[in-house]
């Protein structure tokens, strides 16, 4: 019972701080303003804008990108380090909780708070679509709708590992922030630099290794858009990689690396937490 108790407190906390209504908020003003991007008639002279699913997803992908690995690292990084911070932590645990059922606790309740939200302003989205747009796959949206979930999942296990790993909120803050800034805004450009280090200015004749673009593959934001393009073939259209022979270049193993940077780090902050000395 002590872990279903810390997910229903984590989630009704989350109710009282208004974090989950705020992000309930933000979820419905963004992805509604980008399916009502759509009622646009004319983009250019003689060109009418495509009312499609596609296209609804082609307005979402970048800032999904963008704002579902901000969303779960802010709601997550201080779970644990802010309560361990204040002290309220020992209460939690002087009940019949065990470390365990904390850490992973929380991250099932912060996880059920952007679930909540991305349905909710998904679903609102997808009314406006359904109701405005020429064509509109409704089963298309939802198997999108649920990989978002899960791309949102891996960054509140990313950060809360962080949170249960360190010992203030401000380590906790910082390393969620350095994960932000690592893969949505370094992760190419240090590509660029290995490309520049190990090639210079000019790539094979052959193309970069297939190893060298599995480094691509690594970025959880990456391996988010190749899972998506397994379940919503059309969804490639939208994006482009470099195509490799090898097996671990296949989009299913965006699914892994998924899987990968939601678990780890949130086995490895258990650890440490379970080690650590409270006092």
């Amino acid at each position: 019972m002590g872990f279903i108790a810390v997910v229903k407190k984590d989630f009704r906390d989350s109710i009282r701080s208004f974090s989950l209504v705020s992000t309930t908020l933000l979820f419905v003003v963004f992805a509604t303003g980008l399916a009502a991007i759509q009622w646009v008639p004319v983009m250019y002279r003689d060109s009418a804008v495509e009312t499609s699913t596609l296209a609804l997803l082609n307005s979402m992908r970048q800032p999904t990108v963008f704002l579902i690995p901000l969303i779960g690292l802010l709601l997550a990084y201080d779970t644990i380090a802010g309560e361990r911070e204040s002290g309220s932590l020992r209460l939690a645990l002087s009940l019949p909780n065990s470390r365990a059922e904390v850490v992973f606790g929380k991250f099932v309740g912060r996880t059920g708070v952007i679930a909540v939200s991305i349905l909710v302003g998904y679903a609102v989205a997808g009314i406006v679509a359904l109701a405005t747009y020429e064509s509109f796959d409704v089963a298309v949206f939802v198997l999108y709708t649920l990989l978002t979930i899960l791309y949102g999942a891996v960054y509140v296990g990313l950060a809360t590992g962080f949170s249960a790993g360190m010992q203030s909120r401000r380590r906790a803050f910082a390393g969620a922030g350095g994960l932000y800034f690592l893969f949505i805004l370094g992760w190419d450009v240090l590509l660029l630099l290995l490309q520049l280090a190990i090639y210079g200015q000019d790539i094979p004749e052959t193309g970069l290794p297939d190893w060298f673009k599995f480094l691509g593959l690594v970025n959880p934001s990456t391996a988010f858009m190749h899972a998506v393009r397994v379940v919503i073939p059309e969804y490639g259209e939208l994006t482009f990689y470099p195509e490799g022979s090898a097996i671990y270049l296949q989009d299913w193993v965006g699914f892994v690396i998924l899987a990968f940077w939601g678990v780890i780090p949130l086995a490895l902050g258990y650890l440490r937490f379970e080690r650590a000395d409270l006092d």
